[in-house]
């Protein structure tokens, strides 16, 4: 009865802090496709529809705005000085400060064959995986060089996010979660819907989805956190941000918690 009761005191906690909401351009929320939250609160919105990235700030006040002529996945703002974009159609990595201006170019038809996905894994190297050549890279883009490289035998096609941690590849399709060692073989995999994104905090994988936060623990995925009929979740380090009926909820992170 005593779990019982702290589960239901939780339930209606939460309930009441993601009342609070922030103020936004309802059209905005609307439309966007992606959502994306630093630990300084900035919140960031991606429109395909016009492939542009808007930041604002913890109040809703636009700070600055990316318009691209092609479409581009922007990989986190965990860093938001140093913000990774990467182009399949453009062939390109582009970085972007805290005010979304252009830092560097990296043109990858110079250097590769044709790459499906990127991974910027710190600020020398980044990931990328070569559909042309079937091969994962590691790639020095401060030097200028690629520092190892890997046959993998995977679908390249319809990859919708990627990233490298301890000697694994974790490889996200619309459906399904497979992670893979350097030797191209499978270690797990897992079912996966509406997914939409990896991130790495820590020594944490999470998945993010539509409505669902899930991570990585053991052989299994756990989920953190559940917005029922959400448009985007996303999260910082201290607050899940919630998309639904075109308004912007906030909800305090309760560690190890799964809130519905």
């Amino acid at each position: 009865m005593l779990n019982i009761a702290k589960t239901i005191c939780l339930f209606l906690f939460c309930s009441l802090a993601a009342q609070k909401t922030l103020t936004f351009d309802t059209f905005r929320l609307e439309t966007s496709k992606d959502l994306f939250v630093d630990d300084y609160g900035n919140i960031y919105l991606y429109q395909n529809k016009d492939f542009s990235f808007i930041k604002f700030d913890s109040l809703g006040k636009k700070q600055a705005k990316l318009m691209l002529t092609l479409p581009f996945r922007i990989q986190s703002v965990q860093n938001p000085l140093n913000i990774p974009s990467f182009s399949e159609n453009a062939q390109e990595l582009k970085f972007f400060d805290q005010n979304l201006n252009e830092i560097q170019t990296l043109n990858f038809r110079q250097k590769f064959g044709f790459i499906s996905a990127a991974y910027v894994e710190d600020l020398q190297q980044a990931w990328v995986l070569d559909e042309s050549t079937k091969r994962l890279i590691q790639y020095n883009f401060r030097d200028d060089r690629a520092v190892h490289s890997f046959t993998m035998k995977i679908n390249f096609e319809n990859i919708r996010d990627f990233l490298v941690f301890e000697k694994k590849v974790y490889i996200l399709y619309d459906d399904h979660l497979l992670v893979y060692n350097f030797k191209s073989e499978k270690i797990l995999e897992f079912a996966t819907q509406d997914a939409r994104k990896l991130r790495r905090e820590n020594n944490e994988i999470l998945i993010i989805s539509k409505s669902t936060i899930r991570k990585i623990e053991q052989q299994t995925l756990k989920t953190i956190f559940t917005a029922e009929n959400s448009q985007i979740v996303d999260k910082n380090s201290a607050t899940y941000f919630v998309i639904k009926e075109n308004k912007l909820y906030l909800y305090p992170i309760e560690k190890e918690v799964e809130i519905k």
